[in-house]
């Protein structure tokens, strides 16, 4: 059904272009990323094939993969030759890619510097649209023991509860903690609500001896460390 409406399936193809027996003899370092999307989506439109339309897909957002992984599927779907059904095939490998390298920060359990901060949680945060804060909590190894969003959207003052905060500390005996905040416009500047908020719960963290070790701002590509700089 799918050859007579035009469409060329991947068993059709020169023998060069057959990503799938390609990855079966080669092993799937072989292939490009757009060969591996074409697998996804299986076949083309009459006028291109699907290693073809993958590539096509890839250039409008640079060849980059985090930036397809943040395509809709109504984007996706404005590909001439994407339907629904193709769209969200790639919206879930692009999922599953995120989640494992998620899954794979899992072993980075002793915070050595602000660059493993960054490490754990850009694939949490760094290419999220809105502001997230979260808490990392350690121990007295500075070993990861607990990490928790505290809130979703600007930045302000007002979206810390210094009670719950300690409070989730205190449940799971972290002797120290470090703050960790998203900037989606890229920007690696601290404001003065993140200094506030900073300040607030350093002084709090005082009188129970729970030291805030670090406050890093994330970004898609890169981080600030206010202990880095001098300014915790």
């Amino acid at each position: 059904m799918e050859e007579n409406q035009g469409n060329f399936s991947i068993k059709y193809w020169a023998e060069d272009d057959q990503p799938r027996e390609k990855l079966m003899l080669k092993g799937k370092a072989a292939l490009s990323d757009a060969e591996l999307i074409a697998i996804l989506i299986g076949s083309g439109s009459r006028n291109e094939s699907a290693v073809e339309l993958s590539k096509r897909i890839l250039a409008s957002v640079d060849n980059n993969l985090n930036a397809l992984g943040k395509q809709s599927l109504q984007q996706l779907m404005g590909f001439k030759g994407i339907g629904e059904a193709k769209a969200i095939s790639i919206a879930a490998a692009m999922e599953l890619g995120r989640r494992r390298r998620d899954e794979e920060t899992v072993d980075l359990k002793r915070i050595t510097a602000s660059k493993t901060v960054f490490e754990i949680m850009q694939p949490i945060i760094g290419e999220l649209q809105h502001e997230e804060f979260w808490i990392i909590y350690l121990n007295n190894s500075n070993k990861v023991i607990y990490k928790t969003q505290l809130s979703k959207g600007g930045m302000t003052g007002t979206v810390v509860d210094v009670r719950i905060v300690f409070k989730t500390a205190l449940e799971h005996n972290a002797v120290g903690m470090i703050l960790v905040h998203n900037h989606p416009s890229g920007t690696l500047t601290a404001s003065e609500a993140d200094k506030q908020v900073t300040r607030q719960l350093k002084m709090a963290g005082h009188s129970l001896d729970i030291k805030v070790l670090d406050h890093v701002i994330i970004t898609e590509h890169s981080y600030f460390s206010f202990a880095d700089a001098g300014i915790l």
